[in-house]
């Protein structure tokens, strides 16, 4: 076990964690030059386009140094804050992290976030200085930085990840200063910890875990530690991880590597769980934290076409099985019809799913408008959780309503300090604390509603401080509030998509934008269409949509006013009964337009 080091990959978004895992690939020899290419790890479409790692990928490298063979097992983790929770599950599968910080950007919020994480693990720390080579790189501040704020004394190793420059040394560092696995010999039998695991079609659940202790062999029982049930399961293939699957005898302790078992739902399976060999003695395995993925942002996915309801069904259950955070479940609308409600851990997250299921299953889709969950507590002091505006109760049998809060770390310039706190105070934000990175950035910490944060929140921050503050939350539990629920009447029936739950405060700025948005979008009809908000029992912003007006008139030439006069009336008898019987269609482009409402 002396030559087998695991480590991961850590960063802000954008500092080159992939890039620099596509050098250490090359320096390794690992991947053939001619299959080199840029983000190799990156394998889903969307991730390649953006630019950015969505889901943690592992893969095992063999280097030599010093006339010794070793193994590197390298796992590559997210940057985004909505991806968070990827980098708490493979932190207990390391014993190491790189931690590579932009010298043109410095220490960033996610960076900040990641390092905390990887130091509360007991996670040795590489800090990595890239993209040296830049013309406004400046390197000297970004140490002071990383000692300063990151409370890391070791000396940065300066690389350019794209030039392929100083990666030598961050291989010398992995060998030479991260300790090898962490086991526990004293364990009688095989147990290994499952940190990630996905849905193959015809395998069924592929488990990527690291050995604890014993060894791991074809053909061996084994059980789940976090399960009730006495279900044993049968290894039916192990082997290790590179670009493809490297099948094998035995998986020894230490080793990283992957597990089928016949599988069918990769619900079964808890990440952080451990599988242990049949008969081994339970009160010895480590006690492993399994931390439940919870989704913090709920929103309906509907089918344009009623039709493509199973279809849809079909792409969310696919998706289900590969995103084990994606949570749904069906649901109805008056106007959308038959649909499913969703979780997601962000407002990426939510953006990257409907983009799979539009690119890769070829639905076209509604998506209503991202809300969170509340606890409310009713009259006759019962406590409810809604993650849904339309299940809110009457505002009449409501005593209190709780909504969930953030505690939200802002990295800024200092010169943009005084116009971030104040947009952050736009959404409800309240200062907790303040420090100082050095003499040009500064780190703020807020108590802002996570409601606020899911819409519009990053653009504005990125907006005022011209694109150079970053920021990253977590929720840190509920806080009563003086909220109130938005019901859209259009035409005097209400819209339950279009329901929003806001801050008193905030109530009537809001109901004119959405009204905006609709009179904008809503084509006219041949009837007037009233649009209308209520909120509380009563009307607190309209807006009319005029009717086209069909010219009855053109026919008529010459003859008595009295005829002309007749035809007018019977037009306007017409367009009453219009306006009793005839339904308004409302387009995609409205649903898409109040995604995007500024809340501020």
């Amino acid at each position: 076990m002396k030559f087998l080091r695991n480590f991961c990959i850590i960063a802000h978004i954008d500092h080159g964690k992939s890039t620099l895992a596509d050098r250490l690939l090359e320096l390794t020899n690992t991947v053939p030059k001619r299959l080199m290419q840029e983000q190799i790890l990156d394998s889903m479409e969307l991730e390649r386009e953006r630019g950015i790692t969505i889901r943690s990928k592992t893969i095992r490298m063999e280097y030599s140094y010093n006339g010794n063979n070793y193994v590197l097992n390298l796992i590559d983790t997210p940057g985004h804050v909505d991806f968070t929770y990827e980098v708490m599950r493979v932190v207990n599968a390391c014993e190491g992290a790189i931690l590579v910080v932009d010298a043109t950007q410095g220490v960033e919020a996610q960076t900040l976030a990641n390092t905390i994480i990887a130091s509360r693990s007991g996670l040795k720390i590489i800090p990595v200085i890239n993209k040296i080579d830049l013309q406004n790189a400046n390197v000297n501040s970004v140490k002071q930085q990383i000692k300063e704020s990151l409370g890391i004394n070791l000396e940065p190793i300066l690389i350019s990840a794209k030039t392929g420059y100083g990666v030598e040394k961050v291989l010398e560092a992995i060998i030479t200063q991260l300790p090898p696995p962490k086991v526990y010999p004293e364990i009688d039998g095989m147990s290994a910890l499952v940190f990630d695991a996905y849905y193959d079609t015809y395998r069924g659940v592929v488990m990527y875990v690291k050995v604890l202790s014993g060894r791991i062999t074809k053909d061996m029982l084994f059980k789940f530690c976090s399960s009730k049930e006495d279900k044993r399961f049968k290894i039916e293939d192990i082997g290790y991880i590179k670009l493809n699957f490297v099948p094998c005898e035995e998986l020894l302790c230490g080793d990283v590597g992957y597990v089928v078992a016949g599988i069918k739902d990769i619900h079964e399976i808890q990440i952080g769980d451990i599988i242990y060999e049949v008969n081994t003695d339970v009160n010895r395995l480590p006690k492993i934290e399994i931390k439940k993925v919870k989704p913090y942002v709920f929103a309906g996915i509907y089918p344009l076409n009623p039709k493509d309801y199973e279809n849809l069904k079909f792409a969310l259950q696919k998706l289900h099985l590969t995103d084990y955070s994606l949570f749904y479940k069906p649901t109805t609308s008056k106007v959308l019809a038959a649909g499913f409600h969703c979780g997601f851990l962000g407002s990426l997250h939510l953006d990257i799913v409907t983009e799979r299921l539009e690119r890769e299953y070829n639905l076209d889709i509604i998506v209503t408008i991202p809300n969170v969950e509340y606890k409310i507590l009713t009259k006759d002091k019962k406590e409810i959780v809604v993650d849904n505006p339309s299940d809110f109760p009457e505002y009449n049998k409501i005593e209190k309503i709780y909504e969930p809060i953030t505690k939200t770390t802002v990295v800024t310039p200092l010169m943009y300090l005084s116009v971030v706190i104040e947009t952050c105070k736009l959404f409800r934000g309240e200062v907790i604390d303040q420090n100082f990175i050095d003499e040009n950035r500064v780190v703020i910490v807020f108590k802002i509603p996570l409601s606020e944060i899911i819409i519009g929140f990053f653009d504005a921050i990125k907006s005022v401080s011209k694109g150079y503050a970053s920021f990253d939350y977590e929720q840190c539990g509920y806080e009563e509030s003086d909220l109130v629920k938005l019901e859209v009447l259009v035409n005097n029936e209400q819209i339950d998509s279009f329901c929003y739950i806001t801050h008193r405060t905030k109530a009537y700025n809001i109901a004119t934008k959405i009204l905006e948005k609709l009179k904008k979008t809503i084509p006219r009809h041949l009837f007037s269409i009233p649009l209308q908000v209520k909120c509380e029992g009563r009307i607190i912003a309209r807006e009319d949509i005029q009717a086209l007006k069909k010219d009855v008139l053109a026919k008529c030439y010459g003859g008595d006013v009295t005829r002309k006069r007749k035809l007018l009336e019977k037009q306007k008898e017409g367009k009453k009964k219009m306006k009793q019987f005839g339904s308004v269609n409302i387009p995609k482009e409205t649903f898409i337009e109040l995604l995007k409402i500024d809340t501020i």
